[in-house]
């Protein structure tokens, strides 16, 4: 390839890209309205505000490879467009839906022929990182490692988990937040005023009880509230006086419904469901309930929470209430049979229960302690009084022999060996003083009295 056909590519790309700043005019509004400096970049003050660290490396052209983690439109590749224009490198964008090892080798490959001929470094940027394979990151590794080029990755999901670890110690990590509902705000009205990329020449108004519902509305997300702007835009009418004057009526018909912040297969599923199980251990109702809320009207699968109910009532509650158990096996069948949305005052009930259910991970604790000495000591063997005698030979060679029965004793109990002999005498099930347990804790104790009695 020769020198004026890698220029003449390379021109190609941005014209498509818009990495030079000229869009066409008919490129969706949150492409037209993406920043191009600083001065344009709203949002992130932690890591892009005058001063900050990264804010120096960019302006100084002294960049490391770096993963960008952050929710949908919090400013990921805007900040990368933004980069490009500010520093003297050559800026080379992918998106690793479509992207492939062919394209990232080619993508390389013009890089070292970048540097050989005019000193230029090159920055790759990889939109949706996260999308990208194992064997696919491994052929980015090297060239990162040796500063052939300059990462940077965009992702919503924790790069911990999907950035392999190699290329994750050979880059810095920023985290971007999600858009305040000024940040949001300010930049819609941007949009409408800018004749230049955005909607000044339309003559938009915009409601303030409709600018202040698509800021809520849009959840923190730039993109989604210019989309549904632009759409609000389109579906309205000038009237005689030239204006498109876009109600609240208007936004509500463009947003259709509130596009909520949730992966079923990323972080925001495994935070939330985190956050409601430490509600219920918590005792708040009111809080396991918003987050039961959060992941059903998302579209989470409700047996995947009944399960998690089901689980809560067994290892945070547990016999300080052994209803919980039913109630949460209950809810998972209701949700079952009568299916969505009226399954979900079901599972509401049952997390409600457990909220306000006295707790206790005594059993939780006793099963743990069991699992280790299962995996950490010999499987002996059953004491011979503890077999069934169910033939001759058995009977024989002494199984259930010495056995006593319970029930021919006062009270139904009477003390016996039922540990193996390595573990006579271990206690693995502590009940605590709540609920339904107090009542067990008591039993026991009374138990455990009578045989110290008879012993001594």
């Amino acid at each position: 390839m020769t020198l004026f056909d890698l220029d003449r590519l390379e021109a190609k790309r941005e014209e498509v890209s818009g990495v030079d700043g000229e869009l066409l005019h008919d490129a969706p509004l949150a492409a037209r309205m993406r920043p191009r400096s600083f001065a344009e970049f709203v949002g992130q003050e932690h890591l892009v505000g005058e001063g900050r660290v990264l804010r120096r490396c960019i302006e100084a052209d002294q960049l490391p490879s770096m993963v960008f983690w952050g929710p949908p439109g919090s400013g990921k590749t805007t900040l990368a467009y933004v980069i490009a224009s500010v520093t003297k490198s050559h800026f080379s964008p992918m998106s690793a839906v479509s992207a492939g090892v062919a394209d990232l080798r080619r993508t390389v490959d013009e890089a070292r022929h970048r540097r050989k001929h005019s000193g230029q470094r090159t920055i790759l940027f990889i939109d949706e990182i996260h999308r990208f394979n194992k064997n696919q990151q491994d052929a980015i590794l090297p060239y990162v490692e040796n500063g052939v080029v300059i990462l940077i990755g965009a992702t919503t999901e924790n790069p911990s988990f999907e950035v392999i670890s190699a290329l994750l110690s050979r880059c810095r990590v920023f985290t971007l937040n999600s858009l305040t509902d000024e940040e949001v705000r300010l930049i819609v009205e941007r949009a409408l005023v800018d004749e230049d990329r955005g909607l000044g020449r339309l003559k938009v108004e915009l409601a303030e009880d409709a600018l202040g519902h698509l800021v809520v509305m849009s959840n923190g997300d730039a993109r989604v509230a210019l989309n549904v702007l632009e759409m609000a835009t389109q579906a309205t009418a000038s009237e005689a006086d030239g204006y498109r004057r876009l109600s609240l009526v208007t936004i509500e018909g463009a947003l259709q419904h509130r596009a909520l912040l949730y992966d079923k297969s990323g972080d925001q599923h495994y935070d939330l469901i985190s956050a409601l199980h430490k509600s219920l251990r918590g005792s708040d109702p009111d809080a396991a309930l918003y987050w039961l809320g959060r992941m059903l009207e998302a579209g989470e699968d409700p047996l995947y929470i009944a399960r998690r109910l089901v689980r809560f009532a067994s290892e945070d509650v547990g016999m300080a209430d052994p209803q919980a158990l039913v109630v949460a096996v209950a809810a998972q069948q209701a949700a079952h049979f009568v299916g969505m949305p009226e399954g979900n005052l079901a599972l509401a009930e049952a997390a409600t229960y457990l909220a306000t259910a006295p707790k206790s991970n005594s059993l939780y604790e006793a099963y743990s302690k069991v699992q280790q000495d299962v995996e950490r000591t010999r499987n002996e063997p059953v004491p011979l009084h503890l077999r069934n005698p169910v033939t001759k030979l058995m009977r024989e060679l002494g199984h259930g022999k010495g056995y006593k029965y319970a029930h021919d004793y006062p009270g139904h109990f009477v003390e016996q060996q039922n540990l193996p002999t390595p573990l006579k005498g271990k206690r693995y099930y502590s009940p605590s003083d709540q609920g339904y347990e107090k009542d067990v804790r008591a039993r026991l104790k009374a138990w455990w009295q009578s045989k110290r009695e008879k012993k001594d």
